[in-house]
């Protein structure tokens, strides 16, 4: 049954598209990354019922961003001029790889919070780099302003229709693997598109639970407000995290579909990526330790007999730095 989640966007058809642009890319470029479902005790949580991993740090690029931005410069022409992207380092390496791929040129504006890991992956695939200014909202003025000057394909890093609904392709997959929809989903939030994505494409069918660092709560701080609004941001994972406000798709999904939005501490966060490092060899960012941070610090409690499913959203991290 088709979802009118809002008053113009059809994102089941969106979200369907998508699935069907990126199924061509599967094996080539994209991956179906693994669906593990444990024992909650196997992660070290209380209590019954199952927990799913999402490993979607396997994918291409390091983070579901593949999925967007891949579908973005599929949807339609490319410009001689190529491709340009603002992003703390995640949406910029996976535009890079996706024009890779393509055959096309890229240029990536990244603010100086993004890691020198991130950094050198850039290069690596092949992109022109640009750091601008501390946080995002630099890198994003810097973008838009090379993009008007070029007539270059803006590729957003997570308000853009083709982008959400290709994250939203993640929540089809979850629910294929698995063969049902999880009770709920935990999710990281930056700029939204993922869960914003999700909750579209699971809309109905799962609990969506937006996660955030309390150092960047720019959905927590939208709801209390009743509309999106800017916030300062930093901590642990703000070079994935770092968005200054949540992106206009993304709020207007989740007013309908995100039913519950919570904050975590840095503490939290970086003892979860160390766990899922020591106790499952899992290397990921911050961004993706929130879901289980959730669970370990008692923010999220499953409810017993239930399925939780924790996207493991991005791998772009320096391995030295997990100890």
């Amino acid at each position: 049954m088709t979802q009118h989640i809002d008053d113009d966007i059809d994102w089941h058809a969106e979200i369907g598209a998508a699935a069907r642009r990126l199924g061509g890319h599967v094996g080539p470029f994209l991956r179906e990354t693994p669906l593990w479902r444990l024992p909650a005790a196997a992660l070290g949580v209380e209590g019954a019922g199952e927990v799913w991993l999402k490993l979607e740090h396997l994918q291409t690029s390091g983070s579901f961003k593949a999925r967007g931005m891949l579908n973005r410069l599929l949807a339609g022409d490319i410009p001689e001029a190529g491709v340009v992207v603002a992003s703390g380092g995640n949406a910029g390496i996976a535009t890079a790889a996706a024009a890779r791929h393509l055959g096309v040129r890229c240029e990536v504006f990244l603010p100086g919070v993004s890691s020198e890991a991130k950094r050198q992956r850039l290069r690596a695939l092949g992109a022109q780099v640009s750091v601008v200014g501390e946080v995002y909202a630099d890198a994003l003025a810097a973008c838009l302003a090379r993009q008007q000057a070029t007539g270059a394909l803006l590729t957003h890093a997570y308000d853009q229709v083709e982008v959400v609904a290709g994250a939203g392709t993640l929540g089809l997959e979850i629910e294929r693997q698995a063969g049902a929809a999880p009770d709920a989903v935990l999710v990281s939030v930056g700029g939204g598109g993922l869960a914003g994505g999700l909750a579209a494409a699971l809309a109905g069918r799962s609990r969506i639970v937006a996660l955030e660092p309390e150092a960047a709560p720019t959905l927590f701080r939208a709801r209390e407000a009743g509309e999106p609004v800017d916030v300062e941001v930093g901590g642990i994972a703000a070079d994935s995290l770092g968005a200054r406000r949540i992106g206009s798709l993304a709020w207007r999904i989740a007013q309908r579909h995100v039913q519950e939005a919570l904050l975590l501490s840095d503490d939290a966060i970086r003892a979860a990526q160390q766990w899922l490092w020591r106790e499952m060899k899992l290397a990921v960012e911050p961004a993706a330790a929130l879901p289980l941070a959730a669970l370990h610090s008692g923010a999220w409690r499953p409810a017993a007999g239930t399925a939780t499913c924790l996207v493991i959203c991005g791998a772009n991290v320096d391995p030295a730095t997990l100890g």
